[in-house]
């Protein structure tokens, strides 16, 4: 039995949610997640959850998670600076159902920051659903950024992902996010397709920098076969051979040479950013990279507050019926996952995820935590392995994966987190 099957059984004999988590005393969340789980295609290497979209269930989609942000609210005790839409498609819903609903987050949440423009609302869009009427109301609402989902220009290795868009619309959807007033632009890419070449990468970077309206930031992600997924299900079956490493090594090396040399920063192993206002690193998910508190609302959705213990984890219930008739019953969603503090995996997910990040970690107080839990001396060869191996560093009192440490951030991770006590 694992954790959260023990908190599953012990909560009241009821299963738990998010308010089990959201009732400590913890660091008040700053951030915002929503999941909208509709797609009108499921893409064959997305793990995330996401349903085809018939359009009869946006309405009580809305209405019931309008519901849950209300049960939320009362726990948001600090004003809301980030607020991140993914999905499935959120762009498929109507002007008129994301009118509603934005109206009701600015009732209920204190979107100061948002609403004088130094705060960050991002909504993912799936290019083909870009309309004038949609974004007028998304910015009428606050939403100040856009992660168009390009994923490549090539429409055979569109076709090798499942994608369904026009590379075409790429372009198009962001003149469109422009005009109506989005000023911070991303485009999401990836590589290692199946068949692809490093040739075929190369003019996939051409075509993203040549973007015109221009983006301020990139997202390069290498394809992974994700359990479960119909990608990972076809390469079983024989359809085709996962990608070559050397080739994507070489491909993970070009993104930097060609982003860094167009004026981009790589500030997480596959997040590049210009500096500026039309720029700079996605502070929603630096709040996941940094250990923050948010607060999350959808099927599926993950949210996390901070304790001085370590953090509170859980998962939303990731099946449509089963969040709604948790949400209309209580105002929260049953839960699939819920991890309580635990100072052991609380520092193991700080290396996991503050690794990645160009601003590494503070060694010190690393060295410290390690110490407090019995294993500062195993935390120290571990670390001294990997910068012997040349993957890692300590530079002004920071610890830092060196250049060739990028290419191997997982396993690099890995081998601290090992050290730690389980």
């Amino acid at each position: 039995m694992d954790r959260s099957e023990t908190i599953s059984a012990t909560i009241g004999g009821q299963r738990p949610t998010a308010q089990d988590a959201l009732a400590s005393r913890h660091t008040p969340a700053r951030s915002l997640y929503l999941h909208v789980p509709f797609c009108f295609h499921k893409c064959h290497y997305c793990d995330f959850y996401s349903i085809v979209d018939t359009g009869d269930r946006h309405e009580a989609f809305v209405r019931t998670l309008v519901r849950e942000l209300e049960a939320l609210a009362p726990f948001a005790t600090a004003p809301i600076e980030t607020i991140f839409v993914g999905g499935g498609t959120p762009t498929l819903l109507a002007p008129a159902h994301w009118s509603e609903l934005l109206g009701h987050m600015h009732r209920l949440f204190d979107l100061a920051p948002i609403r004088a423009g130094s705060g960050e609302f991002t909504i993912e869009c799936n290019p083909e659903t870009a309309t004038p009427e949609l974004f007028d109301v998304l910015v009428a609402g606050g939403v100040n950024r856009v992660s168009i989902g390009a994923q490549s220009f090539n429409e055979t290795h569109l076709k090798t992902l499942e994608r369904w868009h026009d590379p075409a619309s790429v372009p198009k959807a962001l003149a469109i996010a422009a005009a109506a007033g989005v000023e911070r632009r991303s485009v999401d890419l990836i590589y290692a397709i199946p068949g692809q070449t490093l040739a075929e990468w190369d003019e996939d970077l051409d075509r993203a920098l040549a973007l015109d309206p221009g983006v301020g930031h990139v997202s390069a992600y290498a394809l992974t076969y994700e359990p479960n997924t119909a990608m990972t299900m076809r390469m079983r079956l024989g359809d085709f051979e996962a990608i070559d490493e050397d080739l994507e090594a070489s491909m993970f090396e070009r993104t930097t040479e060609r982003l860094s040399g167009a004026g981009f920063e790589r500030y997480e192993v596959s997040n590049y950013a210009r500096p500026g206002a039309s720029g700079g690193p996605a502070r929603h998910n630096l709040a996941y990279w940094r250990g923050g508190s948010w607060l999350a609302a959808g099927p599926s959705a993950s949210g996390h507050v901070r304790t001085e213990q370590g953090g509170w984890r859980w998962k939303n219930a990731p099946r449509l019926t089963d969040w709604q008739r948790g949400v209309e019953a209580t105002g929260f969603s049953p839960v699939d996952d819920l991890e309580p503090p635990d100072p052991a995996r609380a520092l193991a997910e700080t290396i996991m995820l503050g690794l990645r990040l160009s601003e590494g970690l503070d060694a010190t107080a690393l060295d410290a935590e390690a110490a407090r839990l019995g294993a500062g001396e195993a935390f120290a060869e571990a670390e001294e392995r990997e910068r012997r191996a040349g993957r890692l560093a300590r530079r002004g009192g920071r610890l830092e994966l060196t250049e060739s440490g990028w290419l191997h951030a997982d396993a690099v991770a890995a081998e601290l987190m090992a050290s730690l006590p389980r």
